[in-house]
């Protein structure tokens, strides 16, 4: 008995220290075509030619005071430079936040913080950097939502729309300029929220050893 709850002590120990001093809110956000409204599919060329499917991963991170959102986005198959494909139509020509209370996955809500082309709104200071791909098709941008800055709005303003998923972030090309690839910020768990449900995992792990062990037990008595 003792050595399993020393085996049990260690995961719950290491649970407990990873999640320690923590106090950030992560948010993530799974851009795709399909989730732009009407869906941008699909993906041509100007000539009308297939052309690859974009798609993207960000991550958010807002500070424990919530006075600014740092960002890193990953897009492929968008042309960063104008030049990374013959083409124009994957061209990118604008990159934004979008929030409002009442905005769902099928329809549209207002520029809150645009961070590439128009409008532009990392400027308080500007936090940007764009890196596009040294071969293929796209690039990673990141940037940082300070307190003053926002599309006629603030971060504060909107934190309560980006908490409780009502928000996306959207990357706009030449042949979609309402939007090529979106997708909605997720907050992504607390460690404590891990931590209560290592916890509840142990706990059954305790429980179904202690109920085997009786099972075990009675058998040998008879």
């Amino acid at each position: 008995m003792i050595r399993l709850h020393a085996t049990l002590f260690v995961p719950l120990m290491v649970l407990f220290l990873t999640t320690s001093g923590y106090a950030n809110t992560i948010l993530s956000a799974t851009l795709t075509n399909a989730q732009e409204n009407p869906p941008a599919i699909p993906t041509l060329t100007s000539t009308g030619a297939p052309r690859p499917a974009s798609f993207g991963t960000a991550t958010f991170n807002l500070n424990d005071a919530m006075t600014a959102m740092t960002f890193s986005a990953t897009v492929f198959n968008i042309d960063f430079t104008g030049s990374q494909t013959a083409d124009t139509n994957d061209n990118l020509v604008a990159a934004h936040i979008h929030a409002s209370p009442t905005v769902t996955p099928t329809t549209n809500a207002s520029v809150v913080w645009g961070f590439f082309g128009s409008p532009f709104n990392d400027n308080n200071p500007n936090d940007v950097v764009f890196t596009p791909f040294v071969t293929g098709v796209g690039g990673t941008i990141s940037g940082k939502w300070d307190a003053p800055e926002g599309n006629g709005t603030t971060l504060a303003a909107q934190l309560p729309n980006i908490l409780s998923g009502h928000s996306y972030i959207n990357f706009h090309t030449l042949q979609f300029p309402g939007g090529e690839i979106r997708g909605p910020l997720a907050v992504v768990p607390e460690p404590s929220t891990i931590l209560l449900f290592g916890i509840g995992i142990l706990g059954l792990g305790l429980g179904r050893w202690r109920s085997q062990g009786g099972t075990r037990r009675g058998s040998r008595a008879s």
